[in-house]
C-alpha cells in the first residue's frame, strides 16, 4: 500500500453522492437478494488495488473461513477512477476497506449512510521520511523544511501543523507521487509515504530518518472496514459474519506470515513475492500491537475518532457539517465478535 491510495476527497464523495443517488432505487432488492441464497458471496470493495491489505481476508477465503459462515469472497478492485465509497452506500458491494479513516468520516458528512466496523491498522503507517545529515525527528523539526509530499495527503501535513501550533508558511511544500527521489536529489527535506512500501523505501537506505503521523500527533486508523446503515440494521448477523472470517484469516497471518504471502501472490501474480516477504512483518505489526493484545484484532475507540473529527472540523473540512461521532462508527460488531478475535499484540 501507498500514499497513492489517500484519494478521497471532497470532489470524489460529491461524485459518489451522485452515484449513489442513482443506484438507491435498486439497492433494497440487491441486498434482500444477495442474502437470500444457501451461501452468500460478499462483495469486499476496496479503496485501491489489492495488496498485502488483505492478506487476512485472502487467507480467510483460502482457509474456509468464509465458507464457514455460510459465505463466499469476491474482492473488486479500487483505483483513481472507483469510487469504493459509494458502491458501499448504494448496497452494490457488502463491505469497504479504504486506505484512511478519514475518508467515512468526510463520507458521512455528505450524508453517505455509510458506518466503520473495525480498524484494519491499528496505527497509520503514513510516515515522513529525512536522512541523518538533515533529519525530522519531531514535528518543530519541520520548520524550514521543504516537504514532498502527494497531492491528496496535503491535509495531513495542514493536520500535523495544526496539531503542533505549527504555521503553514514556516513549511514549504512540494507535490510528488510514491517516487521517493526528491529526497536524494536534494529537491525535498523530506517525503512521505507508507512504511509498509518496503519496496519503494528501499532506495533510501540505511540512513534513513522517520517520523510518523501518529508519533506526530495525527492519530488516524488505517485499512478501517465500514459497510451501510440498511445492512447493519437489517442483517446484522452476515456482517458479523463477515468480520468474524476476517478476524480470523488476520489472526492466521499472524502465525503463518510465509504461507500468506504465497496466498497473496498466488491470487495476485503481478505482486513480488520477496518484497511482500519483506513487507509482512511491518503490516502485521500495524494489525497488532498493545491495543490488539488488550482489546482483540480490529479494535477502535470512540475517543479517537471524536479526536480526528474535531481535527478535521477544525481545518474546516466538514462543508456539509461535522458529523457526529456514532454517525461515523461503532463498536457493536466488534463487541458480538469478541470471542473470535484474534488477542495478538
Amino acid at each position: 500500500m501507498t500514499q497513492d491510495k489517500m484519494k478521497l476527497d471532497r470532489r470524489s464523495l460529491l461524485r459518489g453522492m451522485t452515484a449513489f443517488g442513482a443506484a438507491l432505487a435498486g439497492t433494497n432488492i440487491g441486498i434482500e437478494k444477495a442474502w437470500a441464497a444457501d451461501t452468500h458471496t460478499v462483495k469486499l470493495q476496496l479503496g485501491w488495488l489489492a495488496g498485502n491489505g488483505i492478506l487476512g481476508e485472502l487467507a480467510a477465503d483460502a482457509k474456509g473461513y468464509f465458507a464457514e459462515e455460510g459465505l463466499a469472497l469476491e474482492v473488486v478492485a479500487g483505483g483513481p477512477n472507483v469510487d469504493g465509497v459509494a458502491s458501499i452506500a448504494s448496497g452494490r458491494a457488502h463491505i469497504g476497506s479504504i486506505s484512511s479513516s478519514p475518508s467515512l468520516m468526510l463520507a458521512r458528512s455528505q450524508g453517505m449512510p455509510i458506518k466503520c466496523i473495525a480498524a484494519g491498522y491499528q496505527q497509520h503507517p503514513f510516515t515522513y521520511f529525512s536522512l541523518e545529515k538533515n533529519p525530522v525527528r519531531e514535528p518543530k523539526d519541520l520548520i524550514g523544511k521543504t516537504v514532498a509530499t502527494n497531492g491528496t495527503a496535503r491535509i495531513l501535513l495542514q493536520a500535523l501543523l495544526a496539531a503542533n501550533d505549527i504555521a503553514e508558511d514556516q513549511v514549504e511544500v512540494l507535490v510528488m507521487g510514491a517516487d521517493m527521489s526528491p529526497l536524494l536529489t536534494g529537491q525535498a527535506d523530506v517525503v512521505t509515504g507508507w512504511k509498509t512500501n518496503v519496496s519503494a523505501l528501499s532506495v533510501l537506505g540505511p540512513d534513513r530518518v522517520d517520523m510518523s503521523l501518529w508519533d506526530a500527533g495525527i492519530q488516524l486508523y488505517a485499512n478501517p472496514y465500514y459497510v451501510n446503515d440498511r445492512l447493519l440494521q437489517e442483517n446484522p448477523e452476515q456482517v458479523q459474519g463477515m468480520l468474524r472470517a476476517i478476524a480470523r484469516g488476520w489472526g492466521w497471518v499472524h502465525d503463518n506470515r510465509e504461507e500468506a504471502v504465497d496466498i497473496l501472490v498466488s491470487r495476485y501474480p503481478n505482486l513480488d513475492r520477496d518484497a511482500e516477504l519483506s513487507a509482512v512483518d511491518a503490516v502485521v505489526a500495524y494489525s497488532f500491537n498493545e491495543t490488539t493484545r488488550e482489546q482483540g484484532w480490529g479494535a477502535m475507540s470512540r475517543d479517537n475518532w471524536q479526536a480526528q473529527i474535531d481535527i478535521y472540523d477544525r481545518l474546516g473540512q466538514f462543508e456539509a457539517g461535522t458529523p457526529a461521532v456514532d454517525d461515523v462508527m461503532t463498536l457493536s460488531v466488534l463487541d458480538e465478535i469478541a470471542d473470535a478475535r484474534p488477542v495478538y499484540g
